[in-house]
């Protein structure tokens, strides 16, 4: 929490002056219609207009390809720095090199490029946020709701009976946020059972369809907590309970289903009652620093905690904290 504070402290209090210039940051969206960065490409946005800079984005549909030729139109067109949000985490070597060759300053966001990539370009950074964290946080929302209502083991057996849905197949926010989620079960003291688990990349419609699967599956009643890798997952899983009379308001008709992001329609879910929490994936902190980055480097300035007011690891690393997100303060975060 102390982190957290002294990051937004900074961000918040210290809005750096950046020279005006003709030349744009070109900057790469995975796909626009994915809701936290959505978040992302709004806050980039606002801190381009705060600080007079020239920001070029634009929608790389979920298409590597297309991106690909994207950074190279954007090189064209004499952008003085990149901000990536590469589709594939694989791509981000290739796109690097293009950066290099034009002797361009590069900053990758929400998908962190391998690490001898981040060390093979000495003007290169990540924006981000440690998924490790988020997943930990997920699960001791499910460990402390059944703690605190022992009628959600509702066979009880002292297990916990789940379903993940999990991002994208080897996306390592995906990995990490299922490894850590259900080791924080355990290590809150619940043996866990998973009843089922698949891929839904990200998306509310394909994890409406793979819940739907899953309660054919298993039967509804088997299931006692639903843990997805982000909220649109979560949402879409929450549809498929609608359908079945579950999470509409009758306590006895139940399932706690967590997310990670704290984007609008969560917490709006969450104010019905029918999610039970989610993890804030601060978009607005990472679009800021990233487009900080950018300008600095492209002034030819040094890239430090007093030039962005982020802290920043090993000199490329920006870590943006993660927050659990609860009945209990999910209001601080409703804009």
């Amino acid at each position: 929490m102390k982190k957290y504070l002294a990051v937004l402290l900074v961000a918040v209090l210290a809005v750096p002056a950046f020279a005006a210039s003709d030349d744009p940051i070109g900057a790469c969206i995975y796909k626009y219609d994915d809701t936290f960065m959505t978040n992302v490409r709004r806050a980039m946005i606002a801190e381009a207009e705060k600080t007079d800079q020239d920001l070029d984005v634009v929608d790389s549909q979920n298409r590597q390809p297309l991106q690909n030729d994207q950074v190279d139109t954007h090189i064209s067109k004499g952008v003085k720095a990149l901000i990536i949000n590469p589709v594939d985490r694989t791509a981000a070597e290739p796109i690097m090199n293009k950066a290099k060759a034009e002797d361009l300053p590069i900053v990758f966001i929400n998908r962190e490029p391998y690490a001898e990539v981040m060390q093979a370009y000495d003007k290169i950074w990540y924006v981000g946020a440690k998924a490790e964290e988020s997943g930990t946080q997920s699960g001791q929302i499910i460990v402390d709701y059944f703690k605190k209502n022992p009628k959600a083991d509702r066979n009880g057996d002292g297990k916990i009976q789940y379903i993940m849905i999990r991002g994208e197949q080897g996306h390592q926010d995906a990995v990490l946020r299922t490894e850590y989620s259900t080791q924080a079960m355990r290590l809150g003291g619940f043996e866990i059972v998973e009843l089922g688990s698949d891929t839904a990349n990200w998306d509310k419609v394909q994890a409406t369809d793979k819940m739907k699967g899953f309660i054919s599956a298993v039967g509804i009643d088997n299931i006692e907590a639903v843990l997805a890798n982000n909220d649109d997952m979560a949402l879409g899983a929450i549809e498929a309970l609608k359908a079945e009379g579950y999470n509409l308001g009758d306590p006895a008709k139940y399932i706690p289903v967590v997310g990670v992001d704290a984007t609008a329609p969560a917490l709006e879910a969450m104010s019905k009652g029918e999610m039970l929490g989610t993890v804030l994936n601060d978009a607005d902190n990472q679009g800021y620093a990233a487009v900080r980055i950018a300008a600095v480097a492209s002034e030819g300035k040094p890239v430090t905690e007093e030039s962005i007011h982020y802290v920043i690891t090993d000199g490329k690393y920006v870590w943006i904290p993660y927050r659990p997100v609860t009945a209990e303060n999910y209001k601080e975060f409703m804009k």
